[in-house]
């Protein structure tokens, strides 16, 4: 399996976050540099604020205090990010009258001026690479856990984005396509930096450049090298 090739370059800079509810510390002086091309892994206990830490990094919630700074492939600071987005499979209502082919090409919306043609080259792509072909026209209802988990995989990943952030991206997968994901994740163009929040760590390890470790505050494990494992103090 090819191990992806971080550069030094910043894509994403957080700088003393801070985040509390109802007199409860979420994240505390929270400091973290996402390089072009890392592939980072991020865990933790259970409230240990990786969710909320996630959302931060997406321009989702704001901190109550500290900063988040994106920069561009030109290392200049950018006001945005194009981010692909794999939420927790809970948070997806199965009841939602979509079918399989529509949750997809919902990961183009921001896509403005590509051709039509260009979007359905795309989206048939990415249903033959989740496997998904012969269930495109199916209402999301229909889909097991693990199908409806590949269909919001191939949304996260239509867009081509600079940032791809997995929030637990192994639930409801099977064995066999948990190691289809992490050929596709491999195969990435390697300035696409990937951000995974998982459990599962020790099947993640072998391609991850980066690991930390998220309880309140972050501490970052020793990265990886030539897939030997990653290892925390």
């Amino acid at each position: 399996m090819p191990c992806v090739n971080p550069s030094n370059e910043p894509v994403i800079r957080l700088r003393d976050i801070s985040l509390s509810r109802d007199e409860r510390v979420i994240l505390s002086g929270i400091n973290l540099e996402a390089r072009r091309g890392d592939l980072m892994a991020i865990t933790g206990p259970n409230g240990g604020g990786k969710t909320t830490l996630l959302r931060i990094i997406l321009g989702l919630q704001r901190p109550d205090t500290g900063s988040v700074e994106y920069f561009g492939a030109d290392g200049a600071v950018a006001r945005r990010l194009k981010f692909g987005y794999l939420p927790q499979k809970n948070s997806i209502d199965a009841r939602f009258p979509i079918t399989t082919r529509e949750v997809i090409s919902s990961g183009l919306l921001s896509s403005e001026g590509m051709p039509r043609s260009e979007r359905d080259r795309r989206i048939e792509e990415a249903l033959e690479l989740m496997e998904l072909t012969s269930h495109a026209d199916h209402p999301i209802g229909a889909l097991s856990g693990g199908q409806l988990q590949r269909a919001m995989m191939g949304r996260a990943l239509i867009s081509r984005p600079e940032v791809l952030v997995f929030d637990e991206p192994l639930s409801y997968l099977d064995s066999r396509f948990e190691q289809r994901t992490y050929d596709i994740i491999s195969s990435l163009p390697k300035d696409t930096t990937v951000i995974i929040v998982s459990h599962q760590m020790s099947v993640l390890a072998g391609i991850t450049t980066r690991h930390f470790i998220v309880d309140r505050t972050l501490s970052e494990c020793h990265a990886h090298h030539h897939h030997a494992p990653v290892a925390c103090d």
